[in-house]
């Protein structure tokens, strides 16, 4: 292993931010009550909660009271889907949901187990770069239609979808739309209303907070059933003592996030276009997956015809540089990605996913440094199937 370490991972984790420990080391032993209980302490923790949901619902322009804080972008999508269906099937309004096919598993494993308890659910095909556009959403509802949910940012190829086009569309039906926004903060725009989203599921380690920590906006108007009962916290949206560390942690992490976006993102476009550059120029059997243009500012993806690309990986860790195949949550599976496959990428290159994901500290010189050992370590593993052909 070598001595330094270069993370090149950020779509799977962040570095928890120092200034982001120093806001939550206050709530483990000194502010420790609980936030329910009427004595001094619990109400020093209620009034932390209290500020932390302004501070957030701030940034994503929306009411305190419909910030529900969960676990991590896992449970927020599960309580949107799960709660939304289910409180409109109850209500009579129907049992048929609309997602896409390269949705996160955590939206695309709870819609299929919704199908299997009786909801219709439509997965939506997706164009060459992981799109779906407005008019294919509006195609596919139907008058018992309940739900959308369409990702923001595609986690393994990095691709933007037309969220506030999207919504626009779907506010027309009174159907409630759900964004799987946890690769978004501090890189793209969080405001609800302008992106016209009714749920919005985040994740605080994907932006530099702490792990075990999210939140899901849930428009007051939305039916919403409880995944979680016990205790009525939350407005009774989500039960369970409320990990206030935790909650200050995710607000001063989106809060310094949206403060610096902007800076953020012109670095990261600087960087990530000499990354792409980089790679297709040296690199004969690399192809980018994803948009071209509309994809993270700090994402980029590639498939290598013929090559395997956990092999590479393996042998680039061994050289210190971090980076992955696809979706963290799925790496080792050995299954072609969910995502390539819905994109129609050549079955020769889908086993060659590699995915490089820039962070605020990366620096010009480690992207130098991926691009020399990578070249090198691809014409190594090229050496070994001699009969490959490099054209494409």
């Amino acid at each position: 292993m070598a001595d330094t370490f270069i993370y090149l991972d950020h779509s799977a984790t962040t570095p928890t931010d120092p200034r982001v420990v120093e806001a939550m080391m206050p709530y483990w032993t000194g502010v420790f009550g609980n936030a329910s209980s009427l004595h001094a302490a619990g109400k020093s923790a209620k009034a932390a909660l209290a500020q932390s949901r302004e501070t957030i619902a701030g940034i994503l322009n929306c009411n305190p009271v419909e910030i529900v804080f969960t676990s991590g972008g896992t449970e927020s999508d599960n309580l949107a889907l799960r709660g939304v269906a289910k409180g409109m099937r109850v209500r009579g309004r129907g049992s048929h949901i609309i997602t896409t096919a390269v949705e996160h598993h955590a939206v695309l494993d709870v819609a299929k187990e919704l199908a299997d308890e009786g909801f219709e659910v439509t997965f939506l095909p997706v164009d060459q770069y992981g799109r779906v556009t407005a008019q294919q959403v509006m195609d596919a509802v139907r008058d018992d239609t309940v739900l959308v949910s369409v990702i923001y940012a595609n986690n393994e190829v990095g691709t933007i979808n037309p969220i506030a086009e999207i919504g626009a569309a779907v506010k027309g039906k009174r159907i409630p739309f759900h964004v799987d926004a946890v690769q978004a903060p501090g890189l793209l725009p969080l405001d609800v209303k302008a992106l016209n989203v009714d749920l919005l599921s985040i994740s605080g380690h994907k932006f530099y907070g702490a792990k075990g920590i999210g939140a899901l906006y849930a428009r007051r108007a939305v039916a919403l059933t409880p995944q979680t009962i016990g205790g009525g916290q939350q407005n009774h949206r989500r039960g369970g003592t409320e990990p206030v560390a935790l909650i200050v942690g995710l607000a001063e992490a989106l809060r310094l996030a949206e403060a610096e976006r902007e800076e953020t993102v012109q670095r990261l476009l600087s960087l990530r276009n000499k990354m792409i550059a980089g790679i297709i120029e040296t690199i004969p059997e690399a192809e980018l997956t994803g948009h071209p243009t509309e994809r993270l500012p700090g994402h980029s993806s590639f498939t290598m015809k013929g090559l395997n690309g956990d092999s590479i990986l393996l042998d680039l860790n061994e050289v210190g540089i971090g980076a992955s195949g696809g979706s963290a949550c799925t790496t080792g599976q050995q299954e072609p990605s969910h995502v390539l496959l819905a994109m129609g990428v050549d079955p020769d290159r889908l086993i060659g996913q590699m995915r490089f994901v820039l962070g605020k500290h990366s620096t010009a010189a480690e992207i130098d440094h991926l691009i020399y050992h990578l070249r090198a370590l691809v014409e190594r593993h090229r050496a070994m199937v001699p009969d490959m052909s490099v054209s494409s």
